[in-house]
């Protein structure tokens, strides 16, 4: 890991001179490649990738953004606590993710516009709708909040469902990160095991509504509808 770390940080430092945001979705994709074999992980894909617009997927581990990121150049919405993670906040910090205060109001109308400036310039913005992760039993309601600039134009929209399976142990307590669990002791246990199953998948959604607590009803229905079409 000591050795990815090193690799990924020269990387930065030698594309960071074209000080753009797309560099930076390219350095991100590149160093989450180089991440996923040390968990033993190739995702699976259905459905169509998306490369612009918003995609919205259900959130169940600090894996999630690994495991897209390896997928597609990117730029993902975070809450403010992630900055602060150990590995995970260099990760996404170094990927320019958008970080979202939903406590604070005048951060979250700042957020709004930093997310509108991203859709217009043409990349593909991740958010986790949920808000939090969850143990995959269900997907949690979506929150609306900062969907207000998708709401009212015509980016692309995208739903996702991330599924993990394990061979050697259960999904929900060393795979899902959630309840009152502690970042490092959970991801050395993921290092141990064998090997972590991955499918994602994908569906375009055309937009039924401009209301934003209708649209966020219209993609969470869309998830579920993945989580229901996957084998079980």
């Amino acid at each position: 890991m000591t050795e990815i770390f090193g690799v990924s940080a020269a990387d930065f430092l030698l594309t960071r001179a074209a000080r753009s945001k797309e560099t930076r979705s390219l350095w991100l994709q590149r160093t989450a490649s180089r991440f996923l074999p040390l968990f033993g992980i190739q995702p699976q894909i259905r459905g169509e990738l998306p490369t612009r617009g918003l995609l919205v997927s259900n959130h169940l581990s600090y894996m999630d953004i690994v495991v897209l990121a390896s997928l597609t150049p990117a730029v993902f919405v975070a809450k403010r606590e992630v900055k602060n993670w150990p590995l995970f906040g260099w990760f996404a910090t170094m990927g320019g993710s958008l970080y979202v205060n939903r406590d604070r109001r005048t951060q979250v109308a700042e957020f709004t516009a930093a997310l509108q400036a991203e859709l217009d310039r043409g990349a593909l913005v991740i958010l986790f709708p949920e808000g939090t992760s969850s143990g995959g039993e269900t997907v949690l309601p979506f929150k609306s909040s900062l969907l207000e600039p998708v709401a009212r134009d015509t980016h692309p929209l995208a739903a996702g469902l991330i599924q993990y399976q394990l061979d050697d142990g259960n999904v929900s307590e060393e795979v899902c990160y959630w309840k009152d669990m502690t970042l490092v002791p959970h991801l050395l246990n993921l290092l141990s095991k064998r090997r972590v199953q991955v499918e994602v998948r994908f569906a375009s959604v055309q937009k039924v509504s401009t209301d934003r607590k209708a649209l966020a009803q219209q993609l969470h229905a869309e998830v579920l509808r993945l989580k229901d079409s996957a084998p079980v």
